[in-house]
């Protein structure tokens, strides 16, 4: 064989190397990015899945059904709030259908088993609910991201919030679960650090909304006040089971604010007056949330709540993300190293990652008055949820 021959018959399988692998890169970031949506459909949080899957396509839409230049696809799945059933769940979207990106969910529970398969794979997920603090804590990861908020948030600028309205004694209640754990355990840290004292911890477990026994033992303890974390339909129970055991007038309940979000056209007047945190609220009157709420509403014939906003930013850092690498979803440093630097104009007003890619954001205290959350201060400006256990 002559020299020749082999430098030809070299340069020829360089050349069809170099093609094959032009065209694997162009195919990378010229097709379809599939989004796996893996929200509850069915259940207590059902209303809570539909509201981020609008916020998420209306973002798409405003881009023209494309981020960074390529098409969206979207594939569902019903998780159905069932963390036995989430690993399964997760697998088919990332397995049998191979999807680009994960985007979800609500329960916490099931969001670790999101983030689990996430880390194993290197999956991108977007968490655009779930605040369980492991996803950003021990579970952390540099393709997982929140557009929400951790658990630990909202609960801590509480805790600081009661503390300073002189409350010494506060009873906790909440779904036993990793949502309602953490939410408690951020109120207590804030609220015991000022000088309060929780007195009594009461859960139940998800989703009971049977209260009655429960409210008996707030009435008996007599605090001075009550910090609960609930959502969806059993947010809708527990304050109309609260005003009806006559526990409103005497003993002030304060939440996170998934307690009111979502759910005031249920609760109707018992609702009415209430304080909680959040890091979005229904009276910003920002230029930005305004023409937020002006466009969701024209799409959905509805008004936006906090889980719509939190599926538009997902969409939104998906954008973010894919135009710093041109659509080329492979460039997962690249992706991650953009979502570190970029600041997201969201609705609830402009925020970063940390560390841990968890918002830094502003949290407000918002009252109740008719069938809205109006804002009435900052609980916690710009707040950092501690990534505690975070290893990035």
């Amino acid at each position: 064989m002559t020299t020749r021959f082999l430098a030809a018959t070299f340069t020829a399988a360089a050349t069809a190397a170099l093609l094959a692998t032009s065209h694997a890169a162009f195919a990378q970031a010229s097709g379809k990015i599939k989004v796996g949506l893996m929200l509850p459909a069915t259940g207590t949080f059902a209303a809570l899945g539909t509201a981020i899957e609008n916020g998420f396509r209306l973002h798409v839409a405003e881009r023209g059904g494309k981020l960074g230049g390529r098409e969206i696809e979207f594939v569902r799945v019903d998780d159905e709030s069932d963390p036995a059933k989430a690993t399964d769940n997760v697998n088919k979207l990332v397995k049998r259908d191979n999807v680009d990106v994960l985007v979800g969910t609500v329960h916490s529970g099931v969001a670790m088993a999101m983030a689990r398969v996430a880390k194993e794979t290197g999956t991108l997920l977007i968490v655009p609910n779930a605040g369980a603090d492991a996803v950003t804590g021990p579970m952390c990861a540099a393709n997982i991201f929140r557009s929400s908020f951790s658990n630990w948030q909202p609960g801590y600028a509480m805790g600081d919030v009661v503390a300073k309205k002189g409350h010494k004694k506060v009873v906790t209640i909440t779904w036993k679960y990793a949502a309602g754990d953490e939410s408690v355990k951020g109120f207590k840290e804030a609220f015991e650090k000022a000088g309060g004292t929780v007195v009594k911890e009461l859960s139940l477990p998800f989703p009971n909304v049977e209260f009655q026994a429960l409210l008996t033992e707030i009435a008996a303890t007599k605090p001075d006040a009550v910090y609960t974390f609930f959502a969806g339909g059993g947010a809708v129970k527990f304050v109309k089971d609260y005003a009806a055991a006559g526990l409103k007038k005497n003993i002030l309940l304060y939440g996170a604010g998934f307690l009111t979000d979502g759910t005031l056209e249920a609760q109707g007047a018992d609702a009415e007056g209430l304080l909680t945190t959040l890091h979005y609220a229904d009276s910003l009157g920002t230029p930005r949330d305004s023409a937020f709420r002006l466009a969701y509403a024209k799409s959905y014939k509805l008004q936006p709540d906090v889980y719509a906003v939190q599926g538009y930013d997902a969409a939104q850092m998906l954008a973010v993300g894919l135009e710093a690498v041109k659509g080329d979803i492979s460039k997962k440093a690249e992706f991650a190293a953009a979502l570190q630097k970029a600041k997201i104009d969201s609705p609830r007003g402009a925020f970063s990652l940390s560390k841990s890619n968890n918002p830094v954001q502003d949290i407000y205290l918002r009252q109740v008055s008719g069938k809205e959350n109006k804002v009435v201060g900052i609980a916690a400006k710009a707040l950092t949820d501690p990534g505690r256990g975070c290893r990035l």
